[in-house]
């Protein structure tokens, strides 16, 4: 867990060697310089709603996103784009805490009216939705549905890079390392991440699961060696 000096002072009153292995793991961790401090905010979030861990974790990761130039606004954001890959059942839990925390700080969310579900041609490259297609027509439509909604990158959007690392990070939480991690490093790359950067974000995800990042680490390699 990632934290702020405030959320160590709690924990260190509910465990002080506990507080002691956050602060160690979050200095170290925080120091990786690849990674923007949006990034790691995101990644942060990303394993919040993943993992079900909605209380002072969640809470420490907005405040530290906050104290780094990350809206709450952005936050909403990123809990939109990730519903895709989580389940929108864990994304509305994040709304809801998100919601919870700006009327908390006093913060006054900018919520504007949605545009219409956009309709049209699928962005799913063809060897994806083949791929769909062979497994079940109407899982495809979904997948369109869920693309087209995610298509856009105006202002406010995810960067390519930010829904790459983002995308991937799901991926460790659920270990799902075969054909959807292997797009979502494409993805990354694609973006503008090297692959250093991408092996920096896998290095910085490791905090929320030691395990989970070893297995990651055996398919990110064999997929950055290809490449």
């Amino acid at each position: 867990m990632t934290t702020t000096e405030t959320s160590l002072g709690r924990l260190a009153t509910l465990d002080p060697a506990f507080a002691q292995l956050v602060g160690a793991t979050a200095k170290h961790v925080r120091a990786i310089p690849e990674l923007t401090e949006r990034e790691k905010t995101f990644l942060c979030v990303t394993a919040d709603v993943c993992q079900a861990s909605l209380g002072l974790a969640f809470t420490a990761h907005v405040r530290a996103g906050l104290a780094a130039g990350v809206s709450t606004s952005d936050v909403r954001e990123l809990l939109r784009f990730v519903s895709y890959d989580c389940g929108y059942h864990a994304a509305t839990a994040g709304i809801e805490r998100i919601a919870e925390l700006e009327a908390e700080l006093g913060i006054d969310p900018e919520l504007t009216a949605p545009e219409p579900v956009p309709d049209g041609p699928s962005p799913l490259p063809d060897e994806v939705r083949t791929r769909l297609n062979e497994l079940d027509p109407h899982f495809t439509g979904y997948f369109d549905l869920q693309s087209r909604m995610r298509a856009g990158h105006g202002p406010g959007t995810l960067s390519e890079r930010e829904r790459g690392l983002v995308s991937l990070s799901v991926d460790v939480h659920y270990q799902t390392l075969e054909d959807t991690f292997r797009i979502h490093v494409g993805r990354a790359l694609r973006g503008g991440a090297p692959p250093d950067d991408v092996r920096a974000a896998l290095r910085f995800i490791a905090q929320f699961g030691v395990t989970r990042a070893w297995h990651a680490w055996e398919a990110l390699n064999a997929i950055l060696a290809e490449s």
